[in-house]
């Protein structure tokens, strides 16, 4: 259960930024100007969800990408068993071991995973979420003074 407080998103504009980082720039500004910043938001609007094609998924790429997922599990698995061994000697090959098998399994898994789609999804992407503009808002109490402050940020920007 959300225990979080659904935040108010009808309050003051006091600057609005075509990028994220600028809203984060100027509530930083604030921030360094002892701003109560805990009455900021920053709100982006017009989301778009924005998938970048990467390249062609091929079966051999898929058992590549699985053997790179699998070598991490791998070493995580050969560290947590170093844990347990009384053999100091061991621990390097119980590493390379757990690195190794894992890669196997993993490009195994990740050739198969793809064999199976039947080509549906032959690419690679990346998904992230963009907003056309950010608002950066603040409670209508303190509102005047965050624009007040803001534009001494524009001026010493511009």
């Amino acid at each position: 259960m959300n225990t979080q407080p659904i935040p108010n998103t009808d309050r003051p504009v006091v600057g609005s930024y075509s990028t994220y980082a600028e809203a984060q720039r100027a509530v930083d500004f604030l921030s360094d100007e002892k701003f109560p910043v805990e009455r900021t938001a920053i709100i982006g609007s017009d989301l778009k969800m924005v998938e970048t094609v990467l390249g062609r998924l091929t079966k051999g790429r898929a058992a590549l990408a699985g053997a790179g997922s699998g070598a991490w599990f791998g070493l995580l698995m050969g560290l947590l068993l170093t844990l347990f061994t009384r053999n100091h000697g061991a621990v390097p090959s119980l590493l390379v071991g757990g690195i190794v098998i894992g890669a196997v399994f993993g490009a195994v898994f990740g050739f198969i995973a793809h064999a199976v789609t039947g080509g549906r999804r032959d690419f690679a992407s990346r998904s992230q979420i963009v907003a056309a503009r950010y608002d950066v808002v603040t409670d209508p109490e303190v509102a005047e003074d965050a624009k007040n402050r803001l534009i001494k940020l524009s001026w010493r920007e511009g």
